[in-house]
């Protein structure tokens, strides 16, 4: 499946209908790690109606005219397909390692998978408070296992998405989720604030835009170091740029990437990343942006309201890897 057809469908994940990019495309990386923070899924239009119809639940979420499409990656089953996780509890600030498999509905675990952004799973761990973002790429093993290292720098509770087109399947893919506990001394984080502008080693990213529940809205990110636009981003993944949403409270899902990709002949390498958003619901949701320069994966992360007036206004950004590891490049690692 192609970024576009993703990038318009994207039934099992959050349908926060990223579609219609332009400017930087979609790079990943693993890695942010807030102390201050916590707020791809591709929506069907029968998906969008259906939400509409249905409204989305959650802390922040809505119902009625506002109400966009059905949130994804809530629950651990869907279309025939349940993600078993073997390790539900790890230690804080100590190495672990994440496994996992894919169930299909005969109980076996799926051994197949068709690739999407160059990887046949993608994984996201992020803690309830959204304080803590990791975007891993795990490795599956012949009787479909998946493993992947990690370590959490803060206890607490926390969900862990897999992103994946599992072959003969749903052609849209699926974002199944589950709980992991991370022991240790637990300190909630707040959400932080909505602000435009967010800093990660030495990169400053503008957020321009707001989201709108039940209403395509462009949202762009500005990429600049030192004062001076970036306007040689490197691909990641095939392509320039990578967006993930989490909705506060219920911690919804969305992945998406733009539909211009390197080579295309009209996405350029920065210094802009848009994506035309709708929100499936009034409420907080935390943004984070994942785009490589000089040969490191950075995220900026942002903070939006939707439907909250001069809250709608987005995003704060705490220290992208003050706590956390290095970025988990895809020699190795990557939403996708």
């Amino acid at each position: 499946m192609n970024t576009a057809a993703r990038a318009g469908l994207f039934a099992g994940a959050l349908a926060v209908a990223f579609a219609g990019a332009y400017g930087v495309g979609s790079a990943v990386g693993p890695v942010t790690d807030e102390d201050t923070a916590p707020a791809h899924g591709h929506a069907a239009d029968e998906g969008a109606e259906e939400g509409a119809k249905k409204g989305a639940d959650g802390n922040g979420g809505g119902h009625g005219e506002d109400a966009g499409p059905a949130a994804g990656g809530l629950q651990l089953s869907e279309s025939g397909y349940t993600l078993d996780l073997d390790t539900e509890r790890i230690d804080a600030r100590s190495p672990a390692e994440l496994r996992f498999a894919v169930r299909g509905a005969d109980g076996e675990p799926v051994t197949s998978y068709e690739r999407e952004h160059g990887k046949e799973l993608h994984l996201i761990v992020a803690s309830r408070d959204l304080g803590t973002y990791r975007h891993l790429h795990p490795v599956r093993d012949a009787a479909g296992t998946w493993s992947t290292p990690v370590e959490l720098p803060k206890a607490g509770d926390y969900r862990v998405f897999a992103d994946f087109v599992p072959t003969g399947g749903p052609e849209n893919g699926l974002t199944l989720g589950g709980d992991l506990a991370v022991a240790g001394d637990y300190r909630p984080a707040a959400l932080a604030e909505p602000e435009r502008t967010a800093t990660v080693d030495g990169y400053e990213v503008t957020l321009d835009g707001a989201l709108t529940p039940g209403s395509a809205r462009e949202v762009e990110f500005t990429v600049e170091k030192e004062g001076r636009p970036v306007t040689d981003l490197q691909p990641y993944l095939g392509a320039y740029g990578h967006l993930v949403a989490l909705r506060a409270g219920d911690l919804a899902y969305l992945h998406v990437h733009p539909n211009g990709e390197p080579g295309d002949g009209s996405t350029r390498p920065g210094p802009a990343v848009a994506f035309s958003a709708t929100a499936p619901s009034t409420g907080s949701y935390r943004l984070f942006l994942d785009f490589k320069h000089d040969g490191e994966v950075r995220t900026a992360a942002f903070t939006v309201t939707a439907g909250g007036g001069a809250a709608e206004r987005g995003a704060e950004s705490g220290p992208s890897k003050e706590d956390g590891g290095p970025s988990e490049e895809d020699g190795g690692g990557h939403s996708h």
